[in-house]
């Protein structure tokens, strides 16, 4: 008798879903994923705020402080296949708890720094690691939440970075001139700690098709059933003349003593069988999977998050320094940094928009941004003075905002790998981003130096962007072209093993059936 098994899951196990829900608990994810991009990249671009303070305090130079933000984004993509690694071990939320520990620990401890190396180590390795195991796995188990609304829903989400900067850049600033920096880092580093509280809220998705089982056995073909019928008349023939009763119930079959004759089973629709020892085990799944990198799209827009993270961090460090240069004050300086942020928030939430309609080439619109961006980033050296510094921030922070918020998740689309090796591929493509988020920083601080102008720093920034938009082009080429060789593999294969049936195969078996009742009843 068949039955039915009913399992009571607790709180803290999985979401089960027939389909991606598009919506449901996924909300929940997209409001924890709103506060964590506040509190980690929203940080790290606001803190540009204490540059000149550090400066002061310990007595560096432009490049050896900005090495605090270079080496904290090095270790937060380098540390990438770790946060995958153990996502997939452990599960996303408690890696995010982590993360938010990790966090608020080198940030507290850096206010008590006394030398910018004591920075390098709290901020640079304890919250960059910190960062990491927090960012990557929401913004991967969102993307597992949704599928039409993908685009929209994380570009949405991914805001939180953007006000955070708008808010915190005044708020730290104003905050700074009643306690001073230490007491400001050590505040923002106990604000950093709720992010505990998001990661709490990370429930895991498993996307199960349903499957209704029916008692009977399935509709076979026509010609497999005529072949059957057959052979069993056959075979009924010879067991009454040899005086033994064979039958094909299902209760004859070795391995499956609790199923019933079909000729009086009712139909029934089940939603789980208890049969295990028919049941295959399921396959273990990888911690990380690096067969992406053979795929040649993959690698092309591996290259472009590689190159365009150059302009991604150094502008939002440089544009305080560069508004200060041009005599512009510093509460005048905070607001071009907020008004980037507020056209980054409208600039995200456009990308989602226009990337939710269908049809529509993803790939592509995300060229044209980054060509846009680097069009933007080229602009700030022409600026002379507050509202041509203003209107340039704006401009960026639109256009940073395209591309921001929509390059990780466009890794889910098929032009890229699909959202089956979303998580290994978000892994590999953020470690590929270290090299730049390692060294982006400090050559702007470099260049910066050796021509006393911070102009430069944003021509290096141009430069890696335009290389990038260069890799960004060749994707679908790469795409297309892998996928064409596949089917034409496939094609060729399928016509080498597929032999040729000759017409006659049925008729040659029924005429051997009944070659056989003859000789059984001349016997």
């Amino acid at each position: 008798k068949m039955t039915v098994k009913t399992v009571k899951m607790p709180c803290s196990a999985p979401n089960v879903y027939t389909k991606v829900p598009d919506g449901g608990w996924g909300w929940t994810i997209a409001f924890a994923f709103f506060f964590v991009e506040a509190l980690t990249y929203g940080i790290i671009k606001s803190f540009g705020v204490f540059f000149n303070d550090l400066m002061e305090s310990f007595d560096e130079t432009n490049s050896r402080i900005s090495w605090i933000i270079s080496i904290c984004v090095f270790v937060q993509t380098f540390t990438a296949p770790l946060s995958t690694v153990l996502s997939n071990r452990f599960g996303h939320r408690f890696v995010v708890m982590a993360g938010g520990v990790l966090i608020s620990t080198g940030m507290v401890t850096a206010s008590f720094a006394r030398n910018v190396v004591d920075m390098y180590i709290t901020i640079g390795v304890i919250s960059g690691l910190g960062y990491c195991l927090s960012f990557l796995p929401t913004v991967t188990i969102l993307s597992q939440y949704f599928d039409k609304r993908r685009s929209l829903v994380t570009a949405v989400a991914s805001t939180g970075e953007c006000f955070a900067v708008f808010s915190f850049a005044p708020a730290i600033t104003a905050l700074k001139e009643q306690i001073g920096w230490r007491y400001s880092l050590l505040s923002v580093g106990v604000l950093q700690l709720s992010i505990v509280i998001c990661g709490s809220l990370l429930r895991p998705i498993i996307i199960k098709e349903q499957e209704e089982v029916k008692a009977q056995p399935p509709e076979e073909p026509t010609e497999t059933k005529y072949m059957l019928e057959n052979e069993q008349t056959r075979t009924s023939i010879e067991s009454i003349d040899s005086g033994v009763e064979i039958t094909t119930s299902p209760s004859n079959v070795p391995g499956n003593t609790k199923a019933e004759p079909k000729s009086e089973e009712p139909k029934e629709h089940v939603q789980i069988l208890v049969e295990n020892n028919n049941t295959p085990p399921e396959p273990k799944t990888k911690l990380l999977d690096f067969s992406v990198m053979r795929d040649c799209s993959f690698i092309c827009y591996a290259f472009f998050g590689l190159f365009a993270t150059l302009g991604f961090f150094a502008p939002s460090l440089y544009i305080i320094p560069l508004s200060l240069s041009l005599g512009i004050s510093k509460d005048h300086s905070a607001y071009i940094l907020s008004a980037m942020a507020i056209a980054e928030v409208f600039g995200r939430i456009s990308a989602g928009w226009v990337l939710n309609k269908k049809p529509i080439r993803k790939i592509y619109i995300e060229l044209i941004c980054v060509v846009l961006l680097s069009v933007a980033l080229f602009a700030f050296p022409f600026a002379s003075e507050f509202w041509g510094l203003m209107t340039c921030s704006i401009f960026f922070g639109f256009m940073l905002g395209t591309v921001a918020g929509t390059h990780i998740p466009l890794l889910a689309e098929d032009d890229v790998v699909g959202i089956a090796k979303m998580s290994s591929a978000a892994g590999v493509y953020v470690f590929i981003q270290s090299l730049a988020g390692l060294a982006g920083p400090p050559l702007a601080g470099v260049l910066v130096d050796t021509t006393q102008n911070y102009s430069s720093a944003f021509y290096s920034c141009a430069a890696g962007m335009v290389l990038g938009a260069v890799f960004l082009s060749l994707v679908r080429p790469c795409k297309a072209g892998l996928c064409h060789h596949q089917q034409q593999r496939a094609e060729e294969s399928a016509a080498e093993v597929v032999p040729d049936l000759p017409d006659d195969f049925i008729e040659m078996d029924i005429g051997k059936a009944e070659n056989s009742g003859k000789g059984c009843d001349g016997v």
